[in-house]
């Protein structure tokens, strides 16, 4: 899908990003029902790209979002969609946080079985719940703001966000 708004392209991007991350850990959970052995190369990289994605893509992506679209789409007198994206973010950071945590810590020493077991849990819990919100950004979220948001505005807020990425 392309947008006009620079604004629109980029998250849309971000959410593609993001949808590839959540596919590969839900490959990762479905492949191993034990703990993956330790020193597996190829898991410890996407290990560490999954909390990559988490913490260097994600937050900062809900961070703009909820301090520039939602309040932005609040002072057009639409407040509801945003309220509603804010509450799934709060759900989700911490997961994420926790996840990340764990892909970081198996990334170098390998999972035990709690620590499989906590990262299978979470990691499905977080994946659904991201996959979802993705799928109503796009379809509610950016077409919104692809035709609501006047040029000036958008070239202000694209310049915020490249700055802080």
């Amino acid at each position: 899908m392309m947008f006009r708004n620079r604004i629109c392209q980029r998250l849309h991007d971000e959410h593609a990003a993001t949808v590839t991350s959540m596919e590969r850990l839900e490959s990762l959970i479905a492949r191993h029902r034990g703990a993956p052995p330790t020193g597996a190369d190829a898991d410890s990289m996407l290990l560490r790209g999954i909390a990559d994605n988490v913490e260097l893509e994600v937050s900062p992506h809900f961070d703009f979002e909820e301090q520039h679209l939602f309040t932005y789409l609040e002072d057009m007198g639409d407040a509801a969609i945003g309220a509603h994206l804010a509450s799934e973010h709060e759900s989700m950071r911490p997961l994420g946080r926790r996840l990340a945590e764990l892909a970081r810590s198996a990334a170098q020493s390998g999972f035990d079985d709690a620590s499989w077991s906590e990262f299978r849990r979470i990691g499905a819990e977080l994946s659904e719940r991201m996959l979802t919100h993705v799928q109503k950004e796009e379809m509610a979220l950016l077409p919104l703001l692809d035709e609501a948001m006047d040029p000036a505005t958008e070239t202000r807020l694209f310049e915020a966000y490249t700055e802080n990425s």
